[in-house]
């Protein structure tokens, strides 16, 4: 397989997941707010943070409102991360590659990205929002169960699932971090934060599972009531829940084992997996999550800079560039 057509695919999978997850995550926090008593002080700001897009919303708006804040990540073609973006972005990764996927891959990825650019070109309620965002997430579950029923299982789909569980672990990280943490001072330094959202810690955590579909797993696997530690321990360490960091790395090792000249990825992925199954959640959230959530990240990063190293953009071709 030429490198750039692994790219492409490894591409559609990261964006693939990316739009999902980004549904996903404003749907689930658009309830969270309505759920939540008024004063709780939890603003749509925290939506920015959650997806890393501070600086390019700072760029485009000056204040933080619903509206703003939604059409920012949903619709607006400055930010390289919205939703309309990542589609379109996915639609041409899958468009170059029309001969390595299922063709019916291919026409469900075209008519998300029409409908979706229909859909986000009006000013639209919060009940046709949902719609829309259930859409997208229904339609990239049924792309992605094309593309494995339908596509062989070689080094093309290895790439699609590399790119997909990248993403997700690099989104569960997020919300882990300030979907919790920020959302729920439960376990921050000052007492008098603490009180603050301690009546409603298990709406918030509640919505933090229902981010990654993860209540009722979480249940059948803890059999108790949610409980913040416990809820960060499962989707950073559990290995058998789709979503959590643990199980996505443990993947990710499974689909390397396809490819050639991995021992590179393998070692970074090593690396994540120490950092992610080592820790002591209890420990970690009393001291704070940001600095451990900040090397995670990095060690994430790190696999996908290994790939691009080792399969798409090969050291010695760096060198001469």
């Amino acid at each position: 397989m030429l490198s750039s057509v692994a790219e492409r695919v490894y591409w559609l999978g990261r964006y693939l997941e990316r739009v999902e997850n980004a549904a996903r995550l404003i749907n689930v926090y658009s309830t969270m707010l309505l759920d939540l008593p008024s004063g709780s002080h939890i603003g749509w700001s925290l939506l920015i943070d959650i997806t890393g897009a501070n600086e390019d919303y700072q760029r485009v708006h000056q204040s933080v409102d619903e509206k703003q804040v939604v059409k920012f990540l949903l619709a607006e073609g400055r930010n390289p991360a919205s939703v309309i973006n990542c589609v379109s972005m996915m639609r041409e990764n899958a468009r170059t590659t029309r001969e390595i996927i299922p063709s019916e891959a291919w026409e469900l990825i075209n008519n998300l990205y029409l409908t979706l650019k229909e859909d986000f070109s009006r000013t639209i309620s919060r009940r046709l929002r949902q719609q829309a965002l259930e859409t997208a997430i229904g339609d990239c579950q049924r792309i992605f169960g094309v593309l494995t029923g339908c596509m062989n299982h070689d080094t093309a789909f290895a790439f699609i699932q590399l790119g997909r569980k990248i993403e997700r672990a690099d989104m569960t990280s997020r919300i882990v971090d300030v979907g919790s943490i920020s959302m729920l001072p439960a376990y921050s330094r000052t007492t008098k934060q603490k009180r603050f959202l301690e009546p409603h810690e298990n709406i918030v955590w509640m919505n933090v599972l229902r981010c990654v579909s993860g209540y009722q797993a979480y249940r059948q696997r803890t059999q108790s009531q949610v409980k913040g530690e416990d809820v960060v321990k499962f989707l950073l360490q559990d290995q058998a829940f789709p979503r959590a960091l643990g199980y996505c790395l443990d993947d990710i090792v499974q689909h390397l084992g396809k490819l050639p000249k991995n021992v590179d990825v393998l070692r970074a992925v090593a690396r994540a997996k120490k950092v992610t199954l080592a820790v002591n959640v209890g420990d970690l959230l009393e001291r704070g999550l940001l600095e451990f959530i900040d090397e995670l990240q990095i060690s994430i990063a790190d696999i996908h800079e290994e790939i691009n190293n080792t399969w798409f953009r090969p050291v010695e071709l760096r060198k001469k560039a």
